[in-house]
């Protein structure tokens, strides 16, 4: 591996020839590196991602693997793939090269961050995130077979430990809430099943009180301090909610009293850690059980369960891709409907 001193900058640098994904060669020459090994490790690295098979250590494949999803995920879902990689599976697995990567030392991996204390949806969370990778090396490195799926699942879905409000304990909160901003956002949240993103990305032009509707067609996210607003997280989330009257007369109340305010404008201009913040002032206030802010959305759901509307028409509310995302999170606030099909059963018998 050659490399060089660069003698008027007192720096390192290295130069040489690759072979290009379209079979080009062409030359690559790095510059700037403190320390020889520097130079050194650089190449190595840059050479492993040219090649087509696994003999490459695993923090290549990671950095690989990032490179090709950047263009095809949301900026937040890859800041959480990031951080997930960088901060807690890349230690583990750094240096070994990938194809000497085993079910064994996933599964050793694994132990450890149950350890940690981590909990059960963060654990399933961080296991995916290691299966995506090693599916990505069988795909696209010529992997035999992934070590990660070998080893084994780890943690579980959120549907077992799932929180939500009843509407006597929804009205009990906002009772106590005395800012109508974080009042408005809560009604809609809880009266609509809607996301958050979808929430803060809302303009007054999107709400149509004549139709008594919303029409959800953007999403907002924040990413270094900035809000982003991009397409909803489906093709299925651009959809329009029907509300009632009650929440209408609140939106026009609430819209009557900005001054100057334009049909383009954000309903909501606050952060998302502004309305979780809110909700754990006034349950504490209240004195009404702690619940997640995307818990107001299961809150919903779990309403529409109740009184009776189909999977796939809450499906459509809440936005979900496929009617089996719905029955598979919601599944377990079903457990009394076996019983009342019966019963309705018999009195036809």
């Amino acid at each position: 591996m050659p490399t060089y001193k660069d003698e008027k900058r007192g720096t390192w640098y290295c130069s040489f020839y690759y072979t290009d994904w379209t079979g080009a060669k062409k030359r690559k020459k790095k510059e700037g590196f403190k320390k020889e090994s520097e130079a050194k490790a650089f190449e190595r690295k840059f050479l492993e991602k040219q090649q087509n098979n696994c003999d490459m250590s695993f923090e290549t494949l990671a950095d690989l693997y990032l490179e090709d999803v950047t263009t095809r995920v949301r900026p937040t879902t890859m800041k959480t793939k990031k951080f997930i990689i960088d901060t807690i599976i890349s230690p583990y697995f750094n240096k070994i090269k990938v194809n000497e990567v085993t079910p064994n030392s996933v599964r050793k991996w694994q132990n450890e961050m149950i350890k940690k204390g981590y909990s059960q949806t963060y654990l399933k969370t961080i296991n995916n995130q290691i299966r995506a990778i090693f599916n990505f090396a069988i795909k696209y490195y010529n992997l035999d077979s992934s070590p990660a799926l070998k080893a084994g699942p780890m943690g579980k879905k959120d549907a077992e430990s799932m929180k939500f409000w009843t509407v006597e304990e929804f009205k009990k909160f906002i009772q106590f809430d005395d800012k109508s901003a974080s009042e408005l956002a809560f009604k809609i949240l809880f009266w609509t099943g809607m996301r958050s993103g979808e929430l803060m990305a809302l303009t007054f032009k999107d709400v149509d009180l004549n139709n008594k509707t919303i029409n959800i067609n953007k999403t907002c996210t924040r990413l270094n301090r900035k809000d982003i607003i991009s397409e909803p997280k489906t093709p299925r989330s651009k959809r329009k909610i029907s509300i009632s009257e009650s929440l209408c007369k609140d939106i026009k109340e609430y819209k009557d009293n900005i001054y100057g305010i334009k049909e383009e404008d954000r309903i909501f201009n606050f952060t998302k850690s502004f309305l979780t913040y809110e909700m754990r002032r006034i349950s504490k206030k209240s004195e009404v059980k702690r619940i997640r802010l995307h818990d107001l959305r299961h809150s919903h759901a779990s309403l529409l369960i109740e009184l009776g509307f189909t999977p796939l028409l809450i499906a459509e509310r809440l936005g979900h891709e496929k009617v089996e995302t719905t029955l598979n999170t919601y599944s377990h606030l079903y457990p009394n409907k076996g019983k009342d099909i019966a019963n309705k059963l018999d009195d036809l018998y």
